[in-house]
């Protein structure tokens, strides 16, 4: 049977229930960043978050339901929420995407990441779904594709193609990482360059198949459908985790399209054990051609990242080679809130 596209519908809004029907719960973020739950879950005997591991019980209250005031730390959290055991996607909470499956979570704001995303007072730019046909896999792939406030149909703009993790898909960088609202802040204050964002699904079923579908599908698509420039200095791409290392697979691999790069933690080799020789490496062993071939190549991760250790591997396999690439870190870990200071960071380094 032909594979179809998945749409995953997710609400990134709470809903706290009708009290009359659904009694009130979900969950409320305190001033002092703490977050406040209540679950109603009658005839239950244990309710928990659980973060990865760490767990946080809700006690017993009236009515059915249950309740707890944590502290689960700052930026884009993802949780489960187990009852008896059980994992329970529950609808009174924000719902996104994430570890291959709909997730709940909550947004803590981070103080000194005030005001980067604010929806009031300046232009936005929109984001537009399209479905478009693959040689590769044989189906209608799916890419979201952000454009600016002022977009001029008669003006030819630069493309940055952009990329999730693991076991998200294209939505990641819109809901999660907020980047058509940084993007729109950046550039209601001069900092960054008019550009188009192009978000491609990279779950799809053979990842490795990602890097030839952009390069052979997905790029003349978006050049057939949008006014953009086709040398390879209007052409960035940049990704976070795996996506990262699809980044660095295509543009190493293909130096004459693209002349900006970003790893957000990132990896240049492949993040998994393996003596077989990977070919995009190559140029790394040419400075010479490396320096012709990127304006920009651009590494960043977060301080308290589970695979640090695979960065600083990276580092080492660097050294020597007399490479200008950049490097940045950021307090936090393998997370959202590290990526949407990468991607701020990144976005006003290109097409310079």
């Amino acid at each position: 049977m032909k594979q179809q596209p998945l749409d995953i519908s997710v609400s990134f809004d709470p809903y706290a229930g009708e009290p009359d029907r659904d009694g009130v719960q979900g969950a409320e973020i305190l001033p002092d960043g703490r977050v406040h739950f209540r679950i109603i879950a009658r005839d239950a005997r244990e309710v928990l978050i659980d973060q990865f591991g760490k767990t946080y019980p809700l006690s017993p209250a009236e009515d059915g339901a249950w309740e707890g005031t944590f502290d689960l730390g700052q930026g884009f959290l993802y949780f489960f929420l187990k009852i008896d055991g059980a994992d329970v996607l529950c609808p009174y909470l924000p719902i996104g995407y994430g570890c291959c499956r709909p997730m709940n979570f909550v947004d803590v704001p981070v103080a000194d990441m005030q005001g980067w995303d604010d929806l009031e007072g300046i232009p936005h730019g929109a984001v537009t779904r399209h479905y478009f046909p693959s040689t590769l896999t044989g189906k209608h792939e799916i890419c979201l594709v952000y454009t600016p406030p002022a977009m001029d149909p008669g003006k030819k703009l630069p493309v940055l193609y952009l990329q999730h993790g693991y076991g998200e898909n294209e939505t990641g960088w819109v809901y999660q990482g907020h980047v058509g609202r940084i993007a729109d802040q950046l550039l209601a204050q001069g900092r960054m360059k008019e550009m188009i964002i192009v978000m491609g699904n990279g779950m799809m079923g053979d990842r490795s198949l990602y890097p030839r579908v952009l390069v052979t599908d997905l790029i003349p698509f978006i050049e057939k459908r949008y006014p953009v420039l086709t040398d390879k200095w209007s052409r960035a791409m940049a990704g976070l985790s795996m996506g990262s290392y699809q980044t660095s697979i295509t543009t190493l691999s293909h130096p004459e399209l693209f002349g900006y790069a970003g790893l957000f933690s990132g990896f240049l080799r492949a993040p998994w054990p393996t003596e077989t020789p990977e070919p995009h490496l190559a140029i790394l062993d040419t400075p010479e051609a490396f320096h012709q071939a990127y304006r920009l190549f651009y590494r960043a991760m977060g301080t308290e990242d589970q695979f640090w250790d695979r960065f600083e591997a990276d580092d080492r396999f660097l050294e020597g080679k007399g490479l200008d690439i950049q490097r940045e870190t950021f307090p936090g870990g393998h997370d959202w809130t590290v990526w949407r200071r990468c991607i701020r960071s990144f976005l006003p380094r290109l097409f310079r």
